[in-house]
């Protein structure tokens, strides 16, 4: 006897230590125990019948190896079968245990020698079909019965002797009787039995890692319920709403949601809710609030790129505008100190903005800052002096039609050039860098097509601009006999020659 006491209360131990460590996030809790259903299902019969018990189990608690499967009946001591089924005649109270899992919870059976009883199944989940049965036993038929819920007559058929729930629902536990009125009038009860319809699965739960998260932080939704041992497929949807059934997520089987970023427009009341996959259970949780924390703008800084003072004229100047802290939609403004001149503003969640001035000038020399506010005030930053330098090098722009179509005309003509004087005899060439020679009068050499005239390059302006030292202005004769006298003399009158000048400005410092 001592024995099997110490042995239960070891069992009883262990039970309570796995449903105190079992977690109830997801749809099954991890409580290892054994499931016991019976056949047929009801849990009165009347004596003389027999009822079937089968033990099911998870194959997970290994205190100890069991051979086969143990029942306990009572204050009898256990014993074990090879097989999970066991058949019974008498009325008690039984449990089992299956190898790796802990005992079951214990069903009651009745074995009555009444006349007329009310029989009802063993375990009654929400959703499912409720069926009470009055049975007569003997010779004598029902001509009409009766069914009561908490003393209150709910049904009378002379049709069915059955009470039928298509869809039972937690309010459905009570106290149920059968009245069976006989042929002669004679009037049968039976006792009344309580019954206790069963949770499919427990009210869900809104868990949150933060409930007052930093804002652009990621936060972490989940919806937790508890499935029972004997429904451990049931299959479940999920989904997750704010403020007044805003859905933020859709329905899935995952009880899981992540926001990969909050801000503070999304503070509100959370809750989840949980479904059958039929859609015949409904279950929601309570409101969870969430409140999102903003940081202040602070420590507002302006760079240059390029550096200030390496800001050259006619490339791109770009202002950035950043600060050390702040969350949320954050607006920048680009502003000039000694005109006043708003720049460009721009709104957006990040702790940094860009502002380009695609083209610089030396009127773009001057202070400048900016601003940042993400709602808590307006923070200025430092100002930064911007210095725009000018670097001498090839002027592209033309002195006479500045347009690009001449430029184009200059380069080809230069190189036209250039050619046409390594085509010249030897001796031809100009006798100085800055002499102007006057044009030479003679018969042409051979004449080649691709070549024009004689051509000279004359000096006519040095440094026409101070700064630009480097430079002079010089004009290209490109000279073309006339149609008259081409084997004679070319005339050095320019009145009277077909001349083309142009100006260049051509760099002397190589």
């Amino acid at each position: 006897m001592l024995f099997r006491m110490l042995e239960e209360a070891s069992v009883l131990l262990w039970a309570s230590l796995l449903v105190l460590a079992a977690p109830v996030s997801g749809p099954l809790a991890a409580v290892y125990k054994s499931v016991i259903s019976i056949q047929p299902p009801w849990t009165t019969v009347f004596r003389g019948e027999r009822v079937n018990l089968t033990c099911s189990g998870f194959h997970f608690y290994a205190q100890e190896k069991l051979q086969g499967y143990r029942w306990f009946s009572g204050k009898a001591r256990p014993h074990e079968t090879p097989g999970n089924t066991l058949e019974v005649r008498d009325s008690g109270q039984y449990r089992c245990q299956a190898p790796g899992s802990l005992p079951s919870n214990p069903v009651h059976l009745i074995f009555s020698s009444a006349s007329l009883i009310l029989q009802a199944p063993y375990s009654v989940f929400e959703g499912d079909e409720l069926v009470l049965r009055c049975q007569k036993r003997g010779r004598e038929k029902l001509a009409v019965v009766k069914y009561t819920w908490n003393r209150k007559i709910i049904s009378g058929t002379d049709e069915s002797f059955d009470l039928l729930i298509p869809k039972a629902s937690l309010n459905n536990s009570g106290c149920y009787q059968c009245i069976g009125f006989l042929e002669n009038a004679y009037v049968l009860k039976t006792s009344q039995i309580n019954i206790q319809i069963q949770e499919l699965f427990s009210r869900p739960k809104l868990e949150v890692t933060d409930s007052q998260p930093i804002e652009g932080k990621p936060v972490n939704l989940s919806c937790e319920t508890q499935l029972p041992l004997e429904r451990p497929d049931t299959r479940l949807h999920f989904a997750f709403f704010r403020d007044n059934g805003v859905m933020i997520s859709n329905r899935s089987g995952s009880p899981d949601l992540q926001i990969t970023a909050i801000w503070r427009e999304d503070s509100g009341s959370y809750w989840c809710g949980a479904e059958t996959v039929t859609g015949g259970i409904h279950k929601r949780s309570l409101p969870l609030q969430i409140d999102v924390q903003r940081i202040p703008v602070s420590g507002v800084l302006l760079e240059t790129q390029p550096q200030e003072d390496q800001v050259v004229e006619g490339e791109t100047l770009v202002l950035v505008c950043s600060v050390a802290k702040g969350t949320g939609n954050t607006t920048f403004s680009w502003h000039r100190e000694d005109t006043r001149e708003s720049l460009g503003q721009k709104s957006q969640r990040s702790q940094k903005a860009e502002l380009e001035i695609p083209v610089i000038r030396e009127s773009h020399a001057g202070r400048y800052y900016c601003t940042a506010d993400n709602g808590y005030g307006l923070i200025q930053s430092q100002a930064v002096n911007v210095t725009v330098r000018s670097i001498p090098g090839i002027k592209r722009s033309l002195v006479a039609g500045g347009t690009t179509g001449g430029s184009l005309s200059i380069l080809l003509a230069v190189a036209l050039l250039f050619y046409c004087w390594h085509q010249r005899k030897p001796g031809d060439g100009f006798q100085g860098d800055i002499i102007r020679r006057p044009l030479t009068v003679g018969p042409p050499g051979p004449f080649n097509p691709m070549c024009p005239a004689p051509v000279e390059l004359q000096q006519l302006y040095i440094n026409v601009h101070p700064r630009e030292r480097d430079l002079v202005y010089s004009e290209i004769q490109i000279s073309q006999p006339g149609a008259e006298g081409e084997a004679n003399t070319f005339r050095t009158s320019l009145e009277n020659q077909h001349v083309s000048i142009v100006y260049s400005e051509v760099k002397t410092q190589l």
